[in-house]
């Protein structure tokens, strides 16, 4: 049982530590906005303290500075990450180390990570719900995105919540619900589990991109109680996204790293999925 909290705005510099719409529908629109030009920012007396030669010096170069749209556009990215299924703690385990991993690639702000466990844990719907807003409070509206994750067992009702004796199914219609009243516009939402495609449906739009261990017909696999990741949670988050430059580039990676491990242990292919969030891929942008 527990949780761990943090509100922390930047990782230290020694660590953060713990101790297609089809429906796989990748959007096209990855660039947008205009670089501010700080010299515009310089005040008329000095510019005449410049003198003439340096102003002319300054106006010839300017032009060659390349314009970095990405950096100008990026947002701040407020995590929530819950592990619900407290009977395995593969759960924990992996809500614990996909925020990591997003805390490390991306600006962060809020950081939120809550898990249950056998004893019991406070990773409950009405716990979701208050960590959103608790998030979303901290967020520009529009220009920062609130990134969720979620792992769990899943069903085609949606997401299994096991914390000790109490036991809930977080439906695509409650989450929906829960992500329009943080009043974030732009939002990510990765769910490891079995038949997470069914939330996709609910959940994508352009401003909502939606990732999914699955399709809404199959099951995903690597739910043991000892392991560190489920095979999607490993392939996403433990290999693709700490080198990818983007959420696209570390998705296409992390589903031919599940689909080959999957066939290589004979299993039937999860069939992972993104959808939506041609208006959000653009303002996340990772570190180097």
């Amino acid at each position: 049982m527990g949780h761990i909290r943090t509100l922390a705005r930047a990782i230290p510099k020694d660590g953060w530590k713990f101790t297609g719409f089809p429906l796989f529908c990748i959007e096209p629109q990855f660039c947008s906005g205009d670089l501010e030009t700080r010299f515009a920012m310089t005040s008329r007396s000095s510019i005449r303290r410049l003198g003439a030669p340096l102003v002319a010096f300054f106006l010839t170069i300017w032009p060659l500075v390349p314009p970095v749209h990405a950096v100008a556009d990026a947002g701040k990215v407020g995590v929530v990450s819950f592990g619900l299924y407290g009977d395995q703690d593969v759960f924990r385990s992996e809500a614990t180390g996909a925020a990591q991993v997003v805390a490390g690639r991306f600006e962060t702000g809020t950081i939120n990570v809550e898990y249950n466990s056998k004893k019991g844990g406070s990773a409950t719907i009405e716990a979701l719900a208050k960590s959103l807003q608790t998030a979303a409070n901290r967020l520009d509206a529009e220009k920062d995105v609130l990134f969720l994750i979620l792992t769990s067992h899943g069903s085609p009702d949606g997401l299994a919540i096991k914390a000790g004796r109490l036991t809930e199914t977080l439906t695509p219609s409650r989450l929906r619900d829960m992500l329009a009243k943080t009043g974030v516009r732009h939002k990510v939402v990765v769910i490891s589990a079995c038949y997470s495609g069914v939330f996709i449906p609910r959940l994508a739009t352009p401003d909502v991109l939606v990732i999914t261990a699955a399709d809404e017909k199959h099951p995903s696999f690597g739910c043991q109680d000892k392991a560190k990741w489920t095979y999607f949670g490993n392939a996403f988050f433990n290999v693709a996204l700490r080198k990818a430059v983007s959420l696209k580039d570390a998705f296409l990676d992390a589903r031919s790293l599940v689909r080959k491990r999957e066939l290589r242990e004979h299993f039937e292919p999860s069939n992972p999925l993104m959808a939506g969030g041609a208006d959000v891929l653009p303002l996340l942008v990772g570190r180097p």
